[in-house]
């Protein structure tokens, strides 16, 4: 059995953990009903939340699926950036007064990704382990490999380049989950302040096989089935999507970013810190245009301070100011059952 893949001989189709809404129990489970393997996503969410969602997602299915945890990343935190945070929050403010609300904590004491929070969910994931935990945005410290390990869940990282694979590998990791250019959302960089590169999926792929043995599943740029065969032929044993699932009826998508993702006065994608302060790959509006060249490197403080106008500006219909996630070929993202999506792509 691949490591990677607890399902054993299931088609070679994974539905990515898409945080903040999409990647809901139905969508898991309905892609699992097709042969592929799905996961939650567990950023964001509170333990109880997360344990909420595994519950429901066993009464929908006795599948395999996996769960996906942001980590956080200690790095960086300065002077400095504070600074740049606070001034970006006053560079807001009258995008907050247009969608009538406050600016955002940008340091919540609940934060459900960081220190206690993040060790509640460790311990739901304890109690109830998925077949695989799959890790975002950096690798874990000693206790919480050891938290992690003891669930007994196979363990994938998100890496981005040669050098986070490698420093994956040593840690003992099941698997990559090996993430290109083009794919929608946030870059899984190990430090928030690294740039991403402008590697394509095929290409890490590439050079990445020659350092590892860990099995690779592909993560970005794949939208049809001639993608998902390329994905293969190059090493990879999955093929990773989002984009292609965010307008399935089982997605939890806004109804704003679902209507942005078919409107044709959208015509392309760009990587923007404008919304969360990661580097993330989103539909080219507005707000990413005037704002992402002054936001800083500082997630998850622009990530809470925008929240609420992006939380407003998706109940308003309002695609300007929302963060509308998507990969390069947005374009091919279908309506429908997301079984016909797996479908579709084997």
């Amino acid at each position: 059995m691949n490591p990677a893949d607890p399902a054993g001989p299931r088609l070679p189709i994974v539905a990515a953990p898409m945080a903040g809404g999409p990647s809901t129990p139905a969508l898991v489970a309905a892609v699992t009903a097709a042969g592929g393997y799905g996961y939650l996503a567990a950023g964001y969410l509170t333990a109880d939340e997360l344990a909420a969602r595994m519950a429901e997602l066993r009464q929908r299915t006795d599948g395999p699926f996996g769960v996906n945890l942001f980590l956080p990343d200690p790095s960086g935190r300065t002077r400095r950036r504070e600074e740049a945070v606070i001034a970006y929050g006053r560079r807001l403010v009258p995008e907050a007064e247009a969608v009538r609300v406050d600016l955002g904590d940008p340091h919540p004491a609940d934060d459900p990704d960081d220190g206690p929070g993040l060790d509640a969910k460790l311990r739901v994931l304890a109690a109830d382990p998925p077949d695989t935990i799959s890790l975002t945005f950096g690798l874990p410290d000693p206790d919480r490999l050891a938290a992690l390990r003891a669930t007994g869940a196979r363990l994938v990282a998100t890496v981005t380049s040669p050098e986070e694979a490698r420093d994956a590998e040593r840690l003992g990791l099941d698997g990559l989950v090996v993430q290109g250019t083009d794919a929608g959302g946030h870059r899984g960089t190990h430090r928030v302040v690294d740039e991403p590169n402008d590697d394509d999926t095929l290409d890490l792929l590439v050079a990445i096989r020659p350092r590892t043995s860990l099995p690779m599943i592909a993560a970005g740029g794949v939208a049809d089935r001639a993608g998902v065969r390329r994905a293969l032929d190059a090493g990879a044993t999955q093929v990773q999507l989002g984009t292609a699932f965010l307008r399935t009826d089982e997605a939890g998508t806004s109804a704003t970013h679902r209507d942005a993702l078919g409107d044709p006065t959208f015509s392309g994608t760009t990587v923007t810190r404008a919304f969360t302060g990661r580097a993330a790959r989103a539909l080219t509006n507005r707000f990413a245009v005037e704002h992402g060249p002054s936001a800083p490197a500082a997630y998850p403080e622009l990530h809470y301070l925008t929240r609420p106008i992006r939380t407003a500006a998706a109940k308003a219909g309002d695609a300007t100011r929302l963060h509308l996630w998507a990969g390069v070929h947005f374009r091919r993202a279908a309506e429908g059952p997301a079984s016909e999506v797996v479908r579709g792509l084997v």
